[in-house]
């Protein structure tokens, strides 16, 4: 039996050092605030602690509220965060849970005497049905301990149609901080859940059992109706996927008279497929378009099983642009890339009026193929470094520090192309630029 009904609820700083990008995108809690109305229905006391927003430590929230559980969800980058919490809190005495993203694929790495429960599913009520004293061998998505043991149910793909509305109390009172670059504040919904594409280089299409599964878009129009947001980010793998409901949302939108800005992830190929429905969401508000350009020859695009081509992405952005929408164009630098490589990304947007980039380390993903194919290769096990930030695994064609030292000038000349646009005006730029000339010297040179 638990001795109270307050519940600590955890999202870990992705980072303690400035080797990130925090203040230029910063996620609500979408995850935590589900689990919310899923505790509040069954009785309990939910309280989040965000470590990107929070000024109170961690340490001092616990003591504060005593809870009988903290459930703690993060990313790969956060797994030694999670830890850390998950051992202060079973010295507390509390029931101690994990989930998220990273659980779902890689649990095995949580077994430990300071972890009870371990999810390996997206259902909030899965952590209500355990805390309510539901028996754990009848929780589907769940690994526990039995006589010391770890017993390990079958995960089960999430009917995300059953999802409750997320309690949003703790976005209201922080929206000085959530946003998506210039888009403050910035409210998150969630249509679907895993990816129908199959990008061998991506996790997502993992996530939910492998089942893509999508919402009710009459439900997703009447929750955003509901946000005391203008901002919406459509957090989907990829919300330009099925043209009919998008076709319905773009009418739903304008029946209702909805005026709102919304950001939203679209590959290439659908983008170029769909000049006039593309119109049409341009009209409602789409805002941002986050696509995975990943790169800028075919070679590598084939290397990806992104099943587009150089020619795809280049007309996308060109259409994107004429209708007056951001694209986001996310590259991939491999491991297998030469200096003229590194090159060939800033050339492209360049050539192609690109102005908002971002540019990731190629990260063979743990509990994959791809980690097991690298695995001779790996330099580093240290799961903060599963950033994309850092290179994990030796490149074939030059040193890590000269690898490093690309990238980072990679970075400054995209910054610095921003800053003669005035894009990202809201930033520090002097800070960020210094930050990345001070990583080519540390990391690179």
């Amino acid at each position: 039996m638990m001795k109270n009904n307050t519940v600590l609820l955890v999202h870990p700083e992705i980072s303690r050092t400035k080797y990130n990008f925090a203040g230029i995108i910063d996620n609500e809690p979408l995850e935590l605030e589900y689990i919310c109305t899923a505790l509040e229905n069954a009785g309990f006391e939910p309280h989040i602690w965000d470590g990107q927003v929070e000024k109170v430590p961690f340490i001092s929230k616990l003591r504060e509220l005593h809870p009988a559980a903290v459930y703690i969800c993060g990313r790969t980058r956060q797994e030694s965060f999670m830890k850390e919490y998950a051992r202060g809190a079973k010295k507390s005495g509390a029931i101690t849970m994990i989930g998220g993203q990273h659980a779902q694929r890689c649990f095995k790495r949580f077994f430990s005497d300071y972890t009870d429960f371990i999810f390996t599913g997206y259902d909030p009520q899965l952590i209500a049905d355990v805390l309510c004293g539901k028996d754990p061998a009848s929780v589907s998505s769940l690994c526990y301990k039995n006589e010391g043991r770890w017993i390990m149910n079958k995960a089960v793909p999430h009917d995300i149609c059953t999802l409750p509305r997320p309690d949003r109390t703790y976005f209201y009172e922080h929206q000085d901080r959530y946003r998506y670059l210039e888009l403050l504040p910035a409210a998150h919904v969630r249509t679907a859940y895993s990816c129908p594409y199959r990008c061998s280089f991506c996790i997502r299409n993992r996530l939910n059992c492998g089942v893509y599964a999508q919402r009710d878009i009459a439900d997703v129009v009447d929750e955003i109706a509901e946000i005391r947001c203008e901002n919406i980010y459509i957090i989907d793998d990829d919300f330009l996927f099925d043209e009919k409901r998008l076709e319905k949302f773009v009418s739903l939108i304008k029946e209702r008279n909805i005026r709102k800005r919304y950001v939203c992830y679209g590959r290439a190929d659908f983008v170029a497929a769909h000049p006039g429905l593309m119109k049409k969401l341009a009209d409602i508000g789409l805002y941002y378009v986050l696509t995975g350009i990943e790169a800028a020859d075919d070679r590598h695009l084939a290397s990806y099983s992104k099943r587009c081509s150089n020619e795809i992405n280049e007309k996308a952005v060109k259409l994107l642009n004429s209708l007056g929408v951001n694209m986001m164009g996310m590259f991939i630098v491999d491991l297998d890339f030469t200096a003229a490589d590194f090159r060939s990304i800033w050339k492209w947007t360049v050539r192609n009026g690109l102005k908002h980039a971002a540019v990731s380390i190629f990260t063979p993903e743990m509990d994959t193929e791809l980690i097991r194919e690298y695995r001779d290769r790996l330099i580093t096990r240290d799961p903060s470094h599963w950033d994309y930030l850092h290179v994990v695994a030796k490149p074939s064609k030059m040193s890590v520090r000269r690898y490093y030292f690309h990238y980072h000038i990679l970075l400054i000349r995209l910054f610095l192309r921003a800053w003669r646009q005035s894009i990202y005006d809201f930033i520090d730029y002097r800070f960020f630029i210094g930050s990345m000339a001070k990583n080519l010297f540390r990391f690179g040179g």
